[in-house]
Parts: structure tokens; sequence; C-alpha cells
């Protein structure tokens, strides 16, 4: 294994860096040498690395271009295995001891790429070519899918479960600032001095912004790097204050929410990590009052060959050098159309770097500021430009025009330089993303040449520093002072500080220009790239233009700019300023493409957070579920409930235990365990208009102490849930739904009641988990009950069937409905959950007599299917009605008022009589018991097999069990024109068998429900 050493490390009295603490680190297979407080990127340029990846589309030779958010190159893959890491940006991943970094493009090498030989041909793929190309050669389309899919992407997402975890913290604050340079760190303080609850999120691992990077800087009479830690102390000591560095505001909703990731163990080594501590948290922070004080970000300028690896923002090349002693080159070409830049030529000329600054103004910058580059021994060519950038696999020079001192025209030649790195300025952007993530749009301002947000942000957000337009620090600190005025007054509380002094110096106007001209034609000249990561270049956005795209969304889609997981932090303003020339509009009449979260990459892991395993699919455990383990149940899973399935009882298999327990019930008693059931509290003076509107049938005349069975339909009129209501009061009903619709109905109600019929006085609370229902099944029930409650008449003519009473059941206080999902006489009794078990057991000593037998899930499906009673679910699958199942009973056509569903009953399609219907199955072997799904056909010659045609299905198998009741097999079916083919024989099909049937009712048991009437 090859080492290298570092070969562009400086001293620098302000860098961040640990020098005690040497660290090694692998990239590529080469053993590297960094320090604590680096990052991967600022490692990487020390050990002198350039050539780091290759563009996506083109394969061109790319390196490290910024160095922070905005970076669009340097994509790694990190560490191995499990801990794998993809697309992690080296820009943002904090040096470690044994960090294992590998570039994530080039095939089969980085050096060796076969996409980069293709990309020679770049002439030949514009924007759009892929679908010139492909859309004529549809019979090729499978093999261009394969060779797209191998030559896209960067890193490879991990094969291994991840063994770390994640997890989410909820807020609620006073005051929220995004970003920790001067302006959010001031604001913090104003409002942490207020005793505001206030919290301050910033994605480095450090405090300070751009200050970190500008050691020259004095606020209030000292230095920079003085003024950040008293500022960050006193932070620190407010106990309502909370700093979070290393987390990123990535996404702002309605109401301010805001969501964050913190990056809690990223910057360790794998071996070092705690194993009771998350990875990454993810922070769901709502605050009164958000602050966004995310600074700006320097774009580059657009010029020939800008993606030489070597060519950085100057705002890069200045931050590596004063913040990780970092010298980028060794003889560095500087071209800017700003004052900023001059500080940063100065600054690497005093590390001892050759350095050419080429500005594009022919006045340049102020005087003091020329004078200082000049005595640092800068050479200075004002009004030139750089023409093109020089090299192959890094850049080796700039080639030079002059420009025109008033267009952005080329006027003549200039010299051509030799140099090792080549960075530019174009001026700053604002950081606008998350000003926009719920509505609000930036304004371009032609004075600073950048979108900018309202400095009176809008309500609920305010708007401080350079996000405004505001690039000076002195008057970044101003107009954070006033607008944190205006967040202390919606707290009836003002701002008690003095401003910190700072004096900005002069500057002289930037230049308007963001293409450099080489003073060819576009599309005749070098590339000059945009996006880097796309292959985006100025000529891209002219043939858009060409071909018709004039909406900038329209021509971001074409031409994928802004694509990228820097989601166009560097372009995005150069494309918007290059297509506005294109078309001959104004930047501000081009606007902005749409800006949407996430700010930067999120993990899925965090996303998720806790939520995996049981807590993506919780298990919900009734009150009874220990008594149900006592008795040996055997469970399953509905709805998230973990039910009895059944209770196996001296070695039974299921087959077993369900006869069993059915032929209890039927002859004596059985209990189930109902409180799965949805239970929902429906009240308020309209609560019988709107059970009128969401059930099939009526509900006006249902009195007190009476239950009614009802069908729910969606807007197609097909049967969505089902269950029983009962009316407690004029005013008050108790609903149930099935186990698994519970949520979904809850929701359904809402819905309606909140966008359709607001004017309705009616209210719904879930009351699922606050009763423990038993249901008491069988000819026995009545004698069970009468054991347990003595202030309820139980009496078959004073307690009838779809009754319901309150009164004390062991000594509880109760609801009881005479209800039947089994088609029995029989009982459910509803407590408050608290007590569900003990009822349970004082049900189970009340029936001992009787040999009362609990039965599960399975058996419940079995009585419930000897009666015909339907599984929404299992028995409809959102195509049925309640014509097609027979429940026309249930459909009140005739109301004087409409119901869900109605309108859609009377259509044509739903009212023929050649739909499926249900219908009951009767096999001519009792013994068989059919495969549910299993296809029913008219003719047994035309069951499926090896070389015959296909077949006309009359439908499908629904439900089927063996009924130990009845002796025999028993199913359900929808059956195309069923209803009308009782007594036919059908053949049933499934896995390759046939078996013949008979459709008859689909009641199976006491079809004159003499028995639950008893």
């Amino acid at each position: 294994m090859s080492t290298v050493r570092n070969t562009h490390r400086v001293e620098r009295s302000s860098a961040r860096i640990d020098r005690s603490q040497p660290l090694e680190f692998r990239f590529d297979g080469q053993q590297m040498h960094g320090y604590a407080g680096d990052t991967l990127a600022s490692a990487l340029l020390a050990n002198g690395v350039r050539m780091i990846g290759r563009s996506f589309k083109l394969g061109r030779p790319r390196g490290i271009y910024g160095v922070g958010a905005e970076e669009p190159n340097a994509l790694f893959q990190l560490e191995t295995g499990a801990y794998t890491v993809p697309d992690a940006k080296a820009t943002q991943i904090e040096l470690y001891q044994g960090l294992i970094a590998g570039s994530a493009t080039g095939w089969p090498t980085l050096g060796f790429d076969l996409k980069g030989m293709m990309g020679k041909l770049g002439r030949f793929m514009p924007p759009g070519f892929y679908y010139k190309t492909f859309m004529g050669f549809p019979s090729l389309w499978p093999m261009f899918e394969r060779i797209i899919r191998n030559a896209a992407g960067y890193a490879e997402a991990p094969r291994e479960a991840d063994p770390e975890f994640y997890d989410h913290l909820h807020h609620h604050v006073d005051v929220l600032v995004v970003g920790g340079g001067a302006a959010g760190l001031w604001s913090a303080l104003l409002a942490g001095r207020a005793g505001l609850k206030t919290m301050l999120v910033d994605e480095q691992p450090e405090l300070g912004g751009w200050l970190l990077s500008d050691p020259a800087q004095q606020i209030g009479g000292q230095a920079a790097a003085a003024w950040l830690q008293s500022v960050q102390a006193e932070l620190v000591s407010l106990p309502n204050v909370q700093l979070l560095p290393r987390t990123t505001a990535f996404a702002v909703h309605d109401g301010n929410l805001v969501q964050a990731l913190e990056q809690q163990q990223d910057h360790m080594p794998i071996a070092a990590r705690i194993a009771t501590q998350p990875r990454q948290r993810l922070h769901k922070i709502r605050a009164h009052q958000l602050v966004l004080a995310c600074g700006a970000i320097e774009r580059p300028l657009v010029f020939g060959y800008n993606d030489l690896p070597g060519t950085l923002t100057a705002a890069a090349g200045h931050s590596y050098l004063n913040r990780y002693a970092v010298r980028v080159g060794h003889e560095v070409a500087l071209m800017t159309n700003n004052d900023y830049s001059y500080d940063a030529a100065r600054d690497l000329a005093e590390a001892g770097a050759r350095v050419h600054l080429i500005d594009t103004r022919a006045q340049g910058a102020v005087r003091h500021r020329q004078q200082a580059v000049e005595a640092a021994g800068v050479q200075l060519y004002k009004g030139y430009g750089i023409a093109k950038a020089l090299g192959g696999r890094q850049v080796t020079g700039a080639r030079l025009v002059r420009l025109d001192a008033h267009s952005n025209q080329v006027n003549g030649s200039g010299p051509t330089l030799s140099c090792d790195a080549l960075l530019s300025s174009g001026g700053l952007s604002p950081t606008v993303h998350l000003f926009c993530h719920n509505g609000g749009r930036p304004l371009w301002d032609e004075s600073r040449l950048a979108f900018v947000v309202p400095e009176t942000g809008r309500s609920g957000i305010a708007c401080v520093g350079a996000i405004t337009g505001q690039f000076q620090l002195g008057a970044a600190l101003a107009q954070t002072q006033t607008a944190m005025a205006g967040v202390l007054a919606a707290f009836d509380r003002s701002v008690s500080s003095e401003l910190p002094q700072v004096d900005d110096p002069e500057l002289v106007r930037s230049r308007r220009i963001f293409r450099v001209p080489d003073g060819k034609p576009e599309g005749k000249s070098a590339k000059a790239f945009i996006d880097f990561q796309n292959d985006v270049d100025s000529a891209s956005i002219y043939t858009a233009v060409k071909e018709n795209y004039r909406n900038i969304e329209h021509i971001k889609r074409y031409t994928a700019l802004g694509f990228g997981t820097d989601q166009g932090k560097l372009s995005n303003v150069n494309g918007f300023a290059i297509a506005a020339e294109a078309l001959g509009k104004s930047v501000a009449e081009v606007g902005t493409t749409t800006y949407r979260p996430a700010y930067t990459p999120v993990t899925f892991g965090a996303l998720a957070g806790h939520v995996q395993g049981d807590t993506w699919e919780p298990r919900r455990y009734t009150p009874i579920h220990s008594a149900h383990v006592a008795r040996g149940a055997e469970f399953e899973v509905v709805g998230q409930w973990m039910r009895p399935w059944y209770f196996p009882k001296g070695g039974e298999d299921i087959h077993a235990a369900v006869n069993r327990e059915d032929k209890a019930t039927r002859l004596s008693v059985g209990v189930m365990d109902a409180s799965t059931l949805g239970k929902i509290d429906v009240r308020g003076p309209d609560a019988r208009e709107f059970l009128n509107r969401v059930y099939s049938n009526a509900w006006s005349k249902l009195d007190p102490g009476k239950c009614r069975y009802g069908l729910m339909l969606d807007e197609n009129g097909m049967v969505m849930d089902d269950g029983v209501t009962a009316c407690l009061a004029d005013d008050h009903f108790h609903m149930t739904t099935t186990t698994g619709g519970a949520a979904r109905v809850m929701n359904w109600l809402e819905r309606w009641h909140q966008t359709e019929w607001p004017e309705l006085k009616v209210w719904f609370s879930s009351v699922t988990d606050h009763w423990s229902t038993v249901a008491v099944v069988g000819p026995n029930s009545r004698k069970v009950l009468q054991k347990l409650c003595g202030d309820i008449d139980f009496d078959k003519d004073a307690f009838k069937f779809m009754d319901g009473r309150e009164g004390n059941v062991a000594g509880l206080p109760a609801r009881v409905f005479r209800i039947s999902f089994s088609g029995e006489l029989a009982f459910e009794i509803n407590v408050d959950a608290s007590y569900g078990h003990y009822l349970w057991e004082e049900v189970m000593k009340a029936g001992a007599e009787f040999d009362i037998t609990p039965y599960g899930t399975e058996t419940m499906h079995v009585l419930r299917a000897e009666k015909g009673f339907i599984i929404v679910g299992q028995d409809t699958d959102g195509s049925v009605s309640p014509i097609d199942l027979g429940m026309g009973w249930a459909v009140g056509m005739k109301k004087p008022f409409s119901f869900l569903g109605r309108r859609s009953l009377t259509r044509s399609d739903t009212a023929r009589k050649d739909r499926k219907q249900l219908v009951g199955l009767l096999t001519e072997d009792p013994s068989v018991v059919l495969v549910e799904g299993a296809q029913v056909l008219n003719q047994p010659a035309s069951a499926p097999g090896e070389g015959m045609p296909p077949v006309p299905m009359l439908g499908h198998v629904t439900s089927s069990y063996h009924s130990a009741f009845m002796g025999r097999s028993i199913a359900m079916a929808l059956v195309k024109g069923g209803a009308h083919r009782e007594g036919d024989t059908v053949h049933v099909w499934a896995g390759g068998k046939v078996h013949a049937a008979k459709i008859a009712s689909s009641v199976f048991v006491d079809p004159q429900g003499e028995r639950q009437s008893v």
C-alpha cells in the first residue's frame, strides 16, 4: 500500500486543525495523513489529491470544488460492509482515525474510465439526446436500459443490514435560529438574553460560519475568534438556550415545523461509536418564531473547461487555507468580479503561493485592497477574464482574454498563465432554500446580483444576514438587530443589547458577468460548465431555449440543471442568468426553480428513526392478553393486534382445536376477546344526520337502547366497512368497525366532516383502547350473564336481539349489547379496558358449569361463515356493492336523503345482473375444503392445464372452512350472476385440481335467524 504525505499543508495560526492529533486514513487504497479538525476534503487536498471522481454524463475528471454543502463532485463511498455510506460529501465528512474512503465513479477504475472515453464524443450528446436517439429503436430499449443503468449513479447502497440505530426527538421552542454564523449567533444571543426558549442549529461541527475562514475580521473591537468565543460561552451559560452543531435543518413545513438532522457519531471511528447512542438523530422542531440565518454560498464564474480538477471557488480556496492550513496550489490563478476575493488572493500569496488575480472589472477593487494584494506579491490583471482552463486530469494553466469594459464581449487577447489551482468568484448567492420550502419565493436584486429573501421575512419567519443580501458583516448585524426586534416584540420583549460595532470597508460594484466570453459563438467554444455533477454547460441552456423551452422549470428538466445531490447550490443562479440571456429576458422575469426538501441528502435510517421492526408495525395487545397466554393460545396478527387464533388442548392441531371450539359454542357457550373491534364515540345534535350520510341505511328513528348493523360505502358505492352502531342517547352513538378498519373509518369520518359537511355539529373520538369487550356466545350465554349481572333483565322479551343495556357486570359498570357475529344467542360486554382481564376471568368462572370454551379468530371465521356473515376485505375487494352481497336490505334507496355511494349504485354497470355476487358453495365431496382464492369455472374440461387455452373465470372463492357443526366443508364465493344460479354445479380449480361444487345460499346455518332470537 503506497503512502501519500501532506504536500500542501502550510503553517497558519488561524487554522482549526489540531496538529497534536495526527490521523491516518485511506483513499482508493492509498494511505494518507491528516489532523483532527480536518474534513476528508481538506485532508485530500493537503495530500495533493486533485482528481477524485468522474462526472455523471460525460465521465470527465472532476476535483473538489467547494468547501461545504455546495460541493457537487466529491461524492465518496465510505467504509465497508454494513457500515458503508454511499455518496458522502468529502467536504462534510469529519476526518477520523482509520477512515476508509473510495471514489464512487469511474469504471473499471477512476483513472481509466470507459465512460470518460465516450465523453470525448460529448458534442453528440446534447440535452435530450436520449429521447431523440432511443425513441427511434424500441427493440433496443432493453439493451439501452442496461447500459444506462450500469453507467449511471455514483456509490453503491449497502447490501448488509445497518447495525446502527437512529432516533427522533421533538421540540417546542419560542425561537429557532438556523445558522451559526455571526448573524445567527447574535440572533440567538438576543433571544436568549430576553429569556426565550431558544435553539440554534448549524450544519458544521463548529459554530462561527464564515468567521472561521476570515481571521482578519474585527467585531466590537476584538478579533473574530475572541468574539466567537465570548458569544458561545454566554450562550452555553444560558439555561434557556440549546446549541446543536453538526445539525442540518433540511426542511421547513407549515406552522414553522422544521426538520433537522444531527450527526451524532458519524465523526467517530466505527470502533469507538457508542452502541447505546444513535448514529444520527432527527429533530422535529416546532417554533413560534423561526429565524433564518443561512448565509450565502459563493458561486463560480462560467468559463471554458472550468471543471478541471484543481478548479475551486475562491471562498473554498480561502477557507481551506485559513481554516485547515491547506494551500490549494503552488501557483494559483484567481478570477473575480468583486472585491471580496482580493482577501483570498492576499492570504494565499502570504502563505507562499504565486498568485495571479484576474479581475473582470477594468477599474479593479478599491485602492487599499489593490495595494494590499500587490504588497503581498500578487500579479493583478484588471479587465481580463479566463477564456479557457488548460490541462487534462488537472488544471495546468489558463488562457486569458481582454474584456470590453462596457459589455461582456471580448475585445482583445490576453496572456496564458501557468497554474496548478484555479479559483473563481462570481459573487454570493444567498442560501434561500429553507425560506422557499413552504411557499416562499426569493426576489432578484440587481444591485447585489443575487436572489435574496425579503428583509421583512414573512409571518413567523424572520430572515437575517447574508440571506437578505447583506453581505458585509456590519450591515448584516445591523439588519439582524432590526429583525430580532420584531421577533422579540411577538413575545412582548424588546432588544436591550448594544449592537457590536463593525467597520464595513468600501466596495467597488461587482461586475455583472456570469458566463465569461472567449470570443466564439456559444456551442463552438470550449465547454463551459454550469452544473458540474450533471455536465450541464452553457451551450445546453442555449440548446434548450432554441428547442422552445421557455420556462425555467422546463429548461431545468430538459437539461438536468440542478438535479444532483448539491441541488444546484453552485449552479442554479448561473443557469438562471444564462437562460435569461438566451431568452432575452431579465433574470427577475426568468425567476427560480422550485426549492423543495431536503436541503441536503438525508439517510433513510434517520427518516425511519426508531420506526422499524416492531415499532414500524407495532404489536398491540388487549388487556386480556395474559389470560390467553395462560390458556396456551396461538396468536395471529390482525390489524396490528395480537389476537388469539385458536386454543389448542392436549396436543391438538389447529383443525382439531377449531372443530372443538365451533361445536362447543354452537351447543353450549363460547367466549371470545372482541376488544380489538374498532370503537368510535359519535356525539352531537347532528349525529343522526351524519350517520344517515355515511351509512347506506337509515338512522333517524333508531331509539336509545337499540343497535343497528350498517354498511359503509365509498364514493363508488362499494362496501368499505361494516359494523354495529348502538344508540346511547338521541345525540350519542357507539360505533363499531372492523378490527383492521378502525383507523381508516376514523379518517373517513373526519375527512367528510371537515371537508364536505363542516356545518354538521358532530364530534368523533376513537375509543377502541378505552373498552375491553368480551363476547359470550351460544345457547347458554344468557345463563352466564344472569349469574354475573343482577340489574339487567335478560329475559328474551325484555332484552331483545339488537338491544343495548347499561348495568353492572361482575361488579363493573358495563355496556351490554345483544348482538351476534355467529348467528347464536350472544352478548357483548364492554367495560373499562383496565378491568378487561378481571371481567374475562369472572366470565370463565360463571361459565364453568356450562363448560365455557374460549375460542379464537379461526373459529370466529367458521361461525360467521356458517351464518353467511361477511368479512370486509376478505369477501369484498373494493369492487363489491351491497347488492352484490345480497344485502340490499341494508341499503335505504328510498331514504329522503342521500348517502355516500348512493348515486353510484344507480349506474348501469353497478346495477347489471351479471356482476360477481356472493354465493355459498357446497362441494360434492363434503370432505374437500376448497382453497381460498381458487377460480370458479363453468366446465371441468375448461380447467387450465398444459397446452390448454385461457378459459373464462366466473369468479373466485372468498372464504372456505370445514364446519364441525355441519359435518362438512362450506365456502363462500363471488360468482358472475351467482344470485340467479342457486342449484347450479360449477367447478373450482386451484393448483391443478378441479372440484365440483353446487351453488347454494351463503347462509348455511339457521337461515331464519331463530337461534339468535331465542
